[in-house]
């Protein structure tokens, strides 16, 4: 629906983008906060809701943040390059702004092609087997989701069994430190 709306049709916050918060950081929650809001109202007033533009708008929010932080990024820190990857790569509008951005900013844009550009539902398996290998528990099924916690440990402290494969490693003992050396293996 986004391609087909005006991304300009509702002026949705753009978040962290103050300059007082952490210069690279996104949050989102605001802006799917103000999206419901708008939407209610619009249903309250007894309108019909614009999925189009609603889509677009929302669309163009969210890859505004994304490409404007990470091309700061690059700047602050002397990067000459920068790669989109994941599901969210296959995205035309984040991938015409950010060449847009990068080009007027110097820094080099790559991006798979679209069909290679897939969810991190494989990372998410790899994690997982690399887990069943070291005989780690997962978590007990009725485990909330919950967005604070710690993306270096996916086994919640209390919860499941451990099997005693911890070994005084914290429970980081799946993470790998990405370098050159490891980086395709």
């Amino acid at each position: 629906y986004a391609r087909e709306g005006d991304p300009n049709a509702i002026a949705f916050p753009r978040g962290l983008t103050g300059p007082r918060d952490a210069a690279y950081d996104f949050s989102f929650s605001g802006l799917k906060t103000a999206v419901a809001r708008w939407i209610e109202a619009k249903r309250a007033a007894g309108e019909e809701v614009p999925v189009r533009d609603v889509s677009a708008s929302f669309q163009e929010a969210v890859v505004d943040v994304l490409t404007r932080k990470a091309v700061r990024a690059c700047k602050d820190e002397g990067v000459d390059h920068l790669m989109i990857g994941g599901g969210v790569a296959a995205n035309s509008r984040l991938r015409a702004l950010a060449q847009e951005r990068c080009e007027a900013a110097g820094i080099r844009l790559r991006v798979p092609r679209p069909k290679l550009c897939t969810d991190n539902g494989a990372m998410v398996a790899a994690l997982g087997a690399e887990m069943v290998a070291r005989n780690r528990a997962a978590s007990d099924w009725d485990l909330s989701a919950d967005s604070s916690l710690p993306v270096t440990d996916p086994h919640v402290p209390g919860r499941g069994h451990d099997h005693g494969t911890h070994h005084g490693h914290h429970g980081h003992d799946h993470v790998h430190e990405v370098s050159k050396e490891n980086l395709y293996s």
